[in-house]
């Protein structure tokens, strides 16, 4: 609860703007990755509250909102671990994984462009259903190393 209220408190800030300035960060990471698989792209602020559009080769075909820098999923992810604290190794694991989904989120957005620029007709498929199980089941995979390697370790050697 502590995290989403900071988070709110931080998304705030920036009623006013097209973006925030992580999303901005992440969109700029994405477009980064875009361009270095070969998909000539930029960025672009969107209107009003629209976001920041993604110019992809030269057309403009999706836009990033506050809803995709993925920290909703990282908040999610930090409270279970958290649940099953473990001192030292507990922050190191967050760190780890907040970077592991840091940088799955960006590929993964630049993965949904690509898409949207080559094979649009799967591109509703892909935003809706592909590349959220990716981001939800590395949470998933990411919780289940916590429980079974560092959190439940004590209790397994002992049986």
């Amino acid at each position: 609860m502590v995290l989403l209220l900071l988070y709110q408190l931080y998304l705030n800030r920036f009623d006013n703007a097209v973006i925030d300035p992580f999303s901005r960060w992440v969109a700029g990471q994405a477009n980064w990755f875009q361009n270095t698989c070969g998909f000539t792209s930029s960025l672009q602020d969107g209107v009003g509250k629209e976001g920041i559009r993604f110019i992809i080769q030269g057309e403009y075909l999706t836009r990033m909102v506050e809803g995709c820098n993925a920290i909703s999923v990282m908040i999610m992810f930090v409270a279970f671990i958290f649940a099953f604290y473990k001192g030292a190794k507990t922050i190191v694991f967050v760190i780890l994984g907040l970077v592991a989904l840091h940088v799955m989120n960006f590929v993964r957005i630049a993965c949904l462009n690509m898409v949207m620029s080559d094979f649009p007709q799967y591109g509703k498929m892909f935003h809706d259903y592909v590349f959220p199980a990716i981001i939800y089941g590395t949470v998933i995979v990411l919780w289940i190393v916590w429980i079974k390697f560092f959190a439940l370790k004590k209790e397994d050697e002992a049986a």
